[in-house]
């Protein structure tokens, strides 16, 4: 008993303290086990079958020829009619000794019970058919009525309609307690937390700052907030005090719920954990309950940590919704957050971790100081970051000595933390299915190529015609791109059709962090160049330039309305960073200017891809040549351009070497820093 009342600490969201047994309470006592009720009602069910009439002789069931022939040749003694229903024959010494002859008599002559019985229809016609049998009997027998109460069968008919009711609610409660998340299985406990308990104790986080790549900037706060509750007089002892919320912003698969599960695996307090949706629930005031029992939870256990993930489902805006009003179960579950974190009352100790990657749309009381002091903002790591990311992924696998994480962290721009850990798990799979015994360069390239791409689709039909058109297609992005001094150069082109894709192409983009209006024009001529090369080349153009036209029409229409990068519209913005214009009736702008702005988003569309075609126009023997190797070969790569178009004349060496010596330097940096613990962040 002493080895499983260690195990499953912190495993109830609702009670984390209590043993893990189910038939225990706290107090080591146990619980009453409901299926003894089962177990009661079976033995009552059985004791009043078998002893409810209590001990009686075995009876036969006589037909009516025989019972006229008994009542002819005078062998019954006593006929006894039972409420008028069943008919009990006693025999006389006479029929006894032909039929019973060992049977005990009374003084009278007949069986202390009956020796037949009689199921009897019709009460009329059974006393006719008795008088009728004794017409010529000198003693005839007459019938006596008798009535019997069976208190047992009566008790036992009332009480088995009520125990099915009682299990049959039993049951009820306690399925809709585990459907609708109630906890401890009782829709009476529906307004409880829902929050799952980690403390020092629990071994389900193993997760620590070593296993945070790429967020350095952000693992200093995070790191912060974790010293503030191990050594809180080091901060307060100046009359400072600390923070009493903490926003994790940035996009889907940065890395955000992974720096919260570092701060329950390093940290020596209670910590929280829970989803925004956990708080929502069809019924009223469900929400606002079950923060409340969150809060009380956490102050019993100050000081600790509530990490509340995606918390934009319950922190929207409040009064932006035109179909529900003020009175909505997520604007009061809302409310009631708001109040926990900086009301009346007070909430010392207790650090709120939340994250989402829509906090546009938050609520304005939700980010002031006082509730969310501090912002962290998770970016996509950048070229060392994603190195970083690939060497803690890669810690567990059998690499082989191709593999060069600079290489990768180049090959893979704008991935996330959670893009590189798929790139590196498809690897593994990949050459795990072709029987290798370690996972080389080409493994992961392939990887890569399956991420962005999709898979790979060798047996789809394609024409000789359309094998053609897809090939120029693609011969005149790459063209295009390599041309331009601010489009992004190629990497790989490939005809291979890919998830939707007929073709596909892999460019090296640079990392910037702002964009000119030159190189953004440039962009789109790049991206119609797979269009203009079929203008060029065959005098017509196809459907297969959707997604293109998509990409130039929102960056032209980006251009316009958001960045003021159009000379007729001019230094204008018509961006809302609020998410206000969603809810407007009206545009931003009149009816005039979203002429003008149509016109412009036109005009610098139909600019590119008319500079797309003279470019291609220029080039069309090189476009030739690349196409008709991307035709006999499938795939192509940024060596083929060089070699038919020349060396780029704006050239990649200084970026390489800028490249490079920022990757040293952080390099450097990482190896003379001291170790990460709070008190050096």
């Amino acid at each position: 008993m002493e080895n499983n009342e260690t195990k499953g600490s912190g495993n109830n969201p609702n009670q984390p303290d209590q043993p893990n047994q189910s038939n225990q309470k706290p107090n080591g006592k146990r619980r009453f086990n409901l299926m003894w009720i089962y177990v009661i009602l079976f033995a009552v069910l059985i004791g009043v079958n078998f002893f409810g009439r209590g001990s009686v002789t075995p009876q036969e069931d006589i037909d009516q020829g025989k019972l006229i022939e008994l009542l002819k040749k005078e062998e019954v003694g006593k006929i006894e009619l039972v409420n008028r229903e069943d008919a009990e024959i006693y025999l006389n010494k006479k029929g006894l000794a032909i039929y019973f002859p060992d049977a005990t008599t009374n003084a009278d002559g007949i069986t202390e019970y009956p020796n037949y019985s009689y199921k009897i229809g019709s009460l009329e016609r059974f006393e006719e058919m008795v008088e009728n049998a004794q017409k010529d009997v000198s003693n005839p027998v007459y019938i006596s009525n008798v009535r019997r109460n069976n208190w047992m069968g009566s008790i036992f008919e009332w009480l088995i309609p009520l125990a099915l009711l009682a299990v049959f609610y039993i049951v009820l409660i306690r399925g809709m307690g585990r459907s609708m998340g109630g906890g401890a299985g009782s829709i009476f406990n529906i307004g409880k937390s829902r929050a799952q308990l980690y403390d020092k104790n629990s071994s389900n986080v193993n997760v620590t700052f070593k296993d945070v790549a790429g967020l350095e900037e952000a693992k200093v706060e995070i790191m912060e907030v974790v010293d503030f509750l191990k050594n809180p007089e080091k901060y307060t002892k100046l009359g400072g005090k600390i923070p009493k919320g903490v926003l994790l912003v940035g996009p889907p698969g940065t890395g955000k719920t992974l720096l919260a599960k570092s701060v329950a695996g390093e940290a020596n307090v209670p910590f929280f954990s829970l989803s925004g949706s956990d708080f929502v629930e069809m019924f009223v005031g469900v929400g606002a309950s079950r923060v409340r029992d969150l809060f009380n939870n956490a102050k019993s256990k100050a000081p600790c940590i509530i990490f509340i993930d995606e918390i934009d489902a319950i922190g929207r805006a409040r009064g932006k919704s035109a179909i529900t009003g003020g009175n909505d179960e997520r604007e009061s579950t809302l409310n009631q957050l708001l109040t926990e974190m900086d009301g009346f009352g007070t909430n010392s100790g207790v650090i709120v971790l939340a994250a989402t990657n829509r906090a546009d749309i938050l609520d304005k009381a939700l980010l002031r100081a006082g509730r969310f002091d501090r912002q962290i903002y998770v970016e996509l790591p950048d070229i060392v970051g994603r190195k970083e990311i690939f060497e803690v992924h890669m810690r567990g696998l059998k690499l082989g000595n191709d593999v060069d994480k600079d290489f990768l962290a180049k090959q893979t721009p704008g991935f996330s933390g959670a893009d590189i850990a798929n790139v590196c798990n498809e690897a593994a799979l990949m050459a795990a299915r072709k029987g290798k015994e370690e996972i080389d360069k080409q493994d992961f390239l392939d990887a890569v190529d399956r991420i962005i791409g999709g898979l790979e689709k060798k047996n789809k039909i394609i024409s000789p015609e359309e094998k053609k058109v897809i090939a120029f297609h693609e011969a005149g992005h790459a063209t295009t791109s390599w041309l331009l001094q601010f489009a992004h150069p190629l990497v790989k082109v490939t005809i291979v059709p890919r998830g939707n894709s007929l073709g596909a192409a892999w460019y090296l983009p640079e990392e910037r962090q702002i964009t000119t209006k030159e190189q953004m024009y440039q962009e789109m001529i790049a991206t119609l160049g797979g269009r203009a090369a079929e203008q060029v080349v065959f005098g017509q153009i196809s459907t297969g330039a959707l997604s293109d036209l998509e990409k130039v029409t929102k960056q032209a229409f980006a251009m316009v309305t958001y960045y003021g990068l159009d000379e007729e519209i001019g230094n204008l913005s018509y961006y809302d960073s609020t998410g206000q214009q969603d809810y407007s009736l009206t545009k931003p702008f009149s009816e005039k200017t979203a002429e003008t702005i149509d016109q412009r988003v036109s005009f610098i569309v139909e600019k590119a891809y008319k500079d797309a075609v003279a470019i291609l126009t220029d080039h069309r023997e090189g476009l030739s040549e690349l196409a008709n190797k991307l035709i006999e070969e499938e795939v192509i790569f940024g060596e083929d351009l060089e070699r038919i178009f020349g060396k780029r004349p704006w050239g990649n060496s200084e970026d390489e070497k800028l490249k490079n010596a920022a990757l040293k330097a952080a390099e450097s940096q990482a190896e003379n820093q001291p170790e990460n613990k709070p008190e050096n962040a």
